[in-house]
């Protein structure tokens, strides 16, 4: 798509966040939190959503306890959900204009981290059911393998490292507020890209908010340009367009002139 634009800072490398903004986590995690509080005598209401977006495991697990007054402890908590979430990873789903992405900047040759609160371990087998994915990554580092998760810039300087590149030269793409506060506090662009649409004003702080990936343009930072446009027009194939939005899979695009769906909160960020 032919475009004259300004660019907001030349952009070296790109540090991409996981779940929420490449995968649609917050399904499975909300299914899981049902079932597994089902055996406390409790039901899962969504009313800690807030305090687990985008947390590390054990900042999630231990406001799930506390809020639901749960007879376990955190450590057990973890244990016990653990592997009730490994079984439905197989089941997530990019998010639309991920595969895109990932697949495009990896064929010019943009150096590309992943930085995410989620386990090591849980990062590497999330990444394992979409093809060439881990691959395009030069860097990939979980919370479990820094001192502190996001919103300590900790582990986007990290990556910054692992990548050789400085920090203000990097471009961070994140969908919840603790990260996107990491990456400005790392001094770097910031690219938001919200879990929670109706909540957008909570994300001032970043360099420029989209609804989609869809509607991502790298030559605003200096990356090579998408050329998959006909004529101002984006081909994909409607059953990907539609099945996301409609059933809650992904988001919509204002380019596109894609409906987003709002009805699905996002908060798996960190389990």
């Amino acid at each position: 798509m032919a475009t004259t634009m300004q660019f907001k800072r030349f952009a070296s490398g790109v540090i991409l966040d996981l779940d929420g903004t490449l995968l649609h986590t917050d399904g499975i995690v909300s299914e899981v939190l049902k079932l597994f509080l089902v055996k406390y005598g409790k039901q899962w209401d969504g009313k800690s959503a807030s305090k687990i977006v985008g947390k590390t495991p054990f900042e999630a697990a231990a406001a799930i306890v506390q809020d639901y007054k749960l007879s376990c402890t955190v450590d057990e908590f973890i244990s016990e959900v653990t592997p009730l979430f490994s079984d439905q990873w197989c089941n997530i789903k990019a998010l639309p204009g991920a595969d895109r992405l990932i697949r495009h900047l990896h064929g010019h040759g943009v150096p590309m981290a992943l930085a995410s609160n989620s386990p090591r371990a849980s990062v590497e087998t999330k990444l394992s059911y979409h093809q060439g994915w881990k691959e395009s990554f030069s860097v990939i580092i979980g919370g479990d393998e820094v001192t502190m998760g996001k919103p300590s810039p900790e582990i986007f300087l990290e990556a910054a490292k692992k990548l050789n590149i400085e920090a203000s030269r990097c471009l961070v793409i994140e969908d919840k507020l603790p990260g996107i506060v990491a990456g400005k506090a790392a001094g770097m662009s910031v690219l938001a890209v919200p879990s929670l649409p109706k909540q957008t004003e909570l994300y001032t702080s970043a360099d420029e908010v989209i609804n989609s990936l869809l509607d991502l343009l790298p030559e605003k930072w200096g990356l090579p340009p998408f050329l998959d446009w006909v004529e101002g027009t984006l081909p994909i194939e409607p059953w990907y367009i539609g099945g996301p939005v409609i059933n809650g899979f992904g988001r919509g695009s204002k380019v596109l002139g894609i409906p987003t769906d709002l009805n699905h909160l996002q908060f798996g960020g960190g389990i």
